[in-house]
């Protein structure tokens, strides 16, 4: 079954939801994602997706934090916006683990959360962490696409 590029979108957005209220609360997984479904309308969303994101990114924090840190940029991982946070782990998380989508697709996703949820001017900070970070993670895409 083809799943749709807004599907895939609202599994996005609300990984990205989920993960930002781990985050902040430090709930466990299981009850966030149960109010999840509870609050949100989850007929239109890649829900298999969405579980990927939100499970494989809380089990792998740390060694996601390890690839994206060195592109802070004077910046500790405590300095980082909490919202840019979650979406710089959703995608170094896409990116390393879903070779099925697109580099640039996870990097226009990415720049577009945060543009709606994020600070002023944060997507430009996404972007070019995430320009560092692909290159590490999808050198043999990158390199068919040039």
């Amino acid at each position: 079954m083809k799943v749709s590029a807004a599907a895939r979108g609202r599994a996005r957005r609300i990984a990205m939801q989920s993960l930002y209220q781990w985050q902040m609360t430090d709930n466990a997984l299981h009850v966030i994602e149960a109010e999840c479904h509870v609050e949100n309308d989850m007929d239109k969303v890649d829900t298999d997706y969405y579980s990927a994101i939100f499970h494989g990114v809380a089990k792998s924090k740390s060694e996601i934090d390890e690839l994206f840190k060195p592109f802070l940029v004077g910046l500790r991982l405590d300095q980082v916006d909490p919202i840019t946070l979650a979406i710089l782990r959703m995608a170094t998380w896409e990116l390393k683990e879903r070779i099925d989508v697109p580099y640039r697709v996870v990097i226009n996703e990415a720049i577009n959360l945060t543009k709606k949820y994020g600070a002023a001017d944060s997507h430009k900070f996404i972007n070019g962490v995430l320009d560092k970070v692909a290159p590490r993670l999808r050198a043999a895409e990158i390199g068919a696409a040039k």
